[in-house]
């Protein structure tokens, strides 16, 4: 028999490749697109912080000076008294107290009922459990001032009104951490509840243990919503608190300005900048945990 004839393999074609123009225009074209959207975003961030930058340096201000035209940005005296007078001819210290009250109770109800509704509602298995869900987060549709009369009878009735309480209870529950924390718990792998129920741990274990240290992005983010809209609260504290003793810093302000029929708006700067602080200072702090809870909190699987 004849040995087989060797062939020569067919040649093997070089990878495509793009002309050396070609790629240099595709890397200038990214660099003008990375530079302009940095642009823009500083730009915003400016129009964004000029409002905060005029209400602070507003506060160093003279009163005549406030809301002068053409508009001074920098003062010319430096009024550093006013931060002192906040504190001795205002209520200003009562008014943090109930305001940190407030925002601090309810933030730590508002997580705790959200995350243990959430785990229920995206780990346990019952009849109803969609239609269920689907009702109690169409009340975020219901605008509170619909149902604002009978809200505030009830609590009436419970003679809870005109105590720090009433804010309490009312904003103890909220669909939208339930909606929040739902959304995160079903991002973690079902394998892990079910390891862990093998081990034998209840539902109520499971919450504690696995779901809430994995969830902390989630947790923060709405911790740091629920502390925010808390702080910033007027409505609420306006309709059931009346006595002075029981008021918050947006509502001891207004009244300052209210009161005052030479309103020191200088003064009344003052004050708002002092209340902005904690939030920032909050915000500055956990906006790592803010940004990650918000952008995995609609991955699921």
């Amino acid at each position: 028999m004849s040995a087989p004839e060797l062939t020569e393999a067919p040649p093997v074609s070089a990878p495509a490749t793009f002309p050396e123009p070609q790629r240099e225009k595709g890397a200038v074209r990214s660099t003008i697109v990375r530079v302009v959207g940095s642009i823009l975003l500083v730009a915003f961030a400016l129009a964004l912080l000029i409002p905060f930058a005029w209400m602070v340096l507003s506060s160093f201000k003279d009163s005549n000076e406030v809301f002068s035209v053409p508009v001074r940005w920098l003062p010319d005296t430096w009024h550093w008294e006013h931060y002192v007078d906040l504190w001795t001819k205002t209520d200003m210290a009562t008014w943090l107290r109930n305001t940190i009250v407030l925002s601090t109770v309810v933030t730590f109800l508002q997580v705790l009922t959200g995350s243990f509704a959430a785990y229920g509602f995206a780990k346990v298995r019952f009849p109803g459990r969609d239609v269920l869900f689907l009702v109690y987060l169409a009340t975020i549709a219901v605008p509170w001032q619909s149902y604002m009369i009978p809200q505030y009878i009830m609590l009436a009735q419970a003679h809870l009104t005109n105590t720090l309480l009433a804010i309490i209870v009312l904003q103890a529950f909220g669909a939208f951490g339930v909606f929040l924390m739902k959304q995160y718990f079903e991002s973690i792998p079902e394998e892990l509840s079910e390891a862990a129920r093998i081990d034998g741990l209840n539902e109520y274990s499971i919450w504690a243990r696995i779901m809430l240290p994995l969830s902390a992005p989630a947790l923060a983010s709405l911790a740091l919503l629920t502390f925010v809209n808390t702080w910033n609260d007027y409505l609420g504290p306006l309709l059931y608190l009346r006595s002075k003793e029981n008021w918050t810093v947006q509502l001891g302000l207004k009244n300052f300005v209210a009161n005052n029929l030479d309103a020191d708006y200088a003064m009344l700067f003052t004050g708002l900048t002092v209340s902005v602080i904690p939030i920032a200072i909050i915000f500055l702090l956990g906006q790592r945990f803010f940004v990650e809870g918000i952008a995995t909190s609609g991955l699921k699987g």
